[in-house]
């Protein structure tokens, strides 16, 4: 389960990121916040959103036995 969440977390990190990355330069325009309908004139907030996910996914993967 550790590693589960831990990849998940990587996973979100990495699109957070190429998210934040593509709204401030231009670069990487292959990011999965891009094509999410809802978020359309708010991708910068999603991205955040994703990061923070990805560290409390990180965190919980911490405090899972094993």
């Amino acid at each position: 389960m550790k590693k589960v969440l831990e990849f998940i977390g990587a996973i979100a990190l990495i699109q957070g990121v190429i998210g934040l990355l593509h709204e401030f330069t231009g670069w990487l325009s292959w990011g999965v916040i891009r094509h999410i309908g809802f978020l359309d004139r708010h991708e910068v907030y999603g991205s955040i959103a994703l990061v923070v996910l990805a560290f409390a996914l990180f965190a919980a993967a911490e405090s899972v036995r094993g």
